[in-house]
């Protein structure tokens, strides 16, 4: 019997993996067979906001997105008998809207409108038990996660304006998100969703390093938004409200810093720019490796914060990483505004 239990926690182990390893591989795959396509129809030409130099081909979320999808499904199905229609349906929306928009650009309400109608989707489905803050008015706190839902949304969309900066902030996060399922701090189907998640993003990531070769385009930055804020979501309703924040905090304060500082400078907050902190940085003399390895290492010190919180179920503990969190996260911000001594 004693022998048999380190086999049988592996096998647990490769189980609890399995979604990340099939996604990979299947996210690789479509990438490569997609990039002629992508090439032709979908180049991304530098602008205002780029940080690429050379018409760039865009759209391999759909890669991404669909081997999530396609092994989160079946799999969810299978084990658990129950598939989140009302996610996938949306997330499935939130793509189309996103590739036509790679394609040729949506007027903002427009764009706006359609994200808003997936995001409700979702947040309305969910049963009335699960609550945040059950102090609050059901409708009020839905409207709330609503508009937070789509502010979501659009600011990993935002911070995906760097070779390889969403699979910084995606796989610590959705990694994070797996392990928490795994204690049983997550709900299966959400877990199943982030290490699914994981893996198509590993599977996509030789393709983006430096000097990228191809981009997610809206088409997977767009719904990789909607499934990760719905996993955070999950995390919440499970009652782990500070870890769902902790665990995003970089891109929370980098994107709403950043557009609040737009906003009291009378600038137009919707159209193309370079504002961002990560962006910022590039301009100041970081490479882009650089600017990378200290977001990924943000990431991993805010998912270790999260999962101290989890553990510790513990008030002072809480408030004590989200102080360590603020630092470490003006600490980045802060380096990135400065220029670089040479």
């Amino acid at each position: 019997m004693y022998a048999s239990s380190p086999g049988v926690a592996a096998g647990l182990v490769l189980f609890a993996l399995a979604p990340a390893v099939l996604a990979a591989p299947i996210s690789a795959c479509i990438t490569r067979w997609s990039m002629p396509l992508l090439q032709r129809y979908a180049l991304a030409r530098p602008n205002a906001r780029s940080s690429h130099r050379i018409p760039t081909p865009q759209g391999a979320g759909i890669a991404v997105i669909a081997a999530t999808l396609l092994v989160a499904a079946p799999w969810a199905a299978w084990i658990h008998g129950a598939i989140p229609l009302p996610l996938i349906g949306s997330a499935l929306l939130i793509a189309l809207v996103g590739l036509v928009d790679d394609v040729r650009p949506l007027p903002v309400v427009l764009r706006l409108l359609l994200q808003a109608g997936a995001v409700a989707a979702v947040v309305f489905a969910t049963p009335e038990a699960l609550r945040i803050v059950p102090a609050l008015p059901l409708a009020v706190e839905r409207t709330l996660i609503l508009i937070g839902g789509v502010w979501f949304v659009n600011l990993v969309n935002f911070m995906d304006g760097l070779d390889l900066m969403t699979v910084a902030e995606v796989v610590p996060v959705t990694a994070t998100l797996g392990l928490l399922g795994w204690w049983g701090d997550l709900s299966p189907s959400a877990a199943l969703i982030a290490t699914a998640l994981c893996g198509a993003v590993l599977g996509f990531a030789p393709f983006n390093r430096p000097v990228a070769k191809v981009f997610l385009g809206d088409v997977g930055s767009l719904p990789i938004g909607l499934l990760l804020g719905w996993c955070l979501l999950e995390l919440a309703w499970q009652g782990q409200p500070a870890a769902a924040l902790l665990l995003p905090a970089y891109y929370l304060v980098d994107s709403t810093v950043t557009l609040f500082r737009r906003i009291a400078r009378r600038e137009q907050f919707w159209s193309a720019h370079r504002s961002h902190f990560y962006q910022r940085a590039t301009d100041n003399g970081f490479t882009v490796r650089r600017v990378i390895g200290d977001v990924f290492a943000l990431n991993l010190l805010l998912a270790v914060l999260a999962i101290i919180t989890v553990s510790a179920s513990s008030t002072w503990v809480t408030w004590l990483a989200f102080v360590a969190g603020a630092i470490a996260i003006g600490f980045v911000l802060r380096r990135f505004s400065r220029p670089q001594a040479f």
